[in-house]
């Protein structure tokens, strides 16, 4: 077990940045030139839910619902919410975002081929 101060957030990038690259990468592959436009459509409300989920953290921890260990992250906060647990709700939010953009392309070329269609 890694027991470094860096250890959440080199665990959290090592698993979210190669699915967002893969995310990002078939997005730019499915949307082509309206790529730009999905992603100012899908960023701004996954950061905005990013950004509400850690102010509910802020609240959990102020009142005491629960807490981080010390010496397991960066020891950097917005509030008192370490900033690799704001990072985590954005990226999450990011990864939910993309894939539902991915998923509505993937209808979207489904319900253009003929042989996709009920009879």
């Amino acid at each position: 077990m890694m027991e470094t101060r860096w250890a959440y957030l080199i665990h959290l990038l090592g698993w979210t940045l190669p699915i967002i690259l893969f995310q990002l990468g078939m997005l730019v592959h499915h949307y082509k030139d309206r790529s730009g436009a999905v992603l100012r459509a899908v960023l701004p409300p996954a950061v905005i839910v990013g950004l509400y989920l850690a102010v509910a953290d802020h609240l959990a921890i102020t009142t005491g619902i629960w807490n981080f260990g010390d010496g397991l992250h960066l020891g950097v906060y917005l509030g008192v919410v370490p900033l690799e647990e704001v990072i985590f709700f954005l990226v999450t939010s990011v990864l939910v975002s993309l894939g539902l953009a991915l998923f509505t392309g993937l209808v979207e070329l489904l319900a253009k081929k003929p042989e996709a269609r009920a009879p």
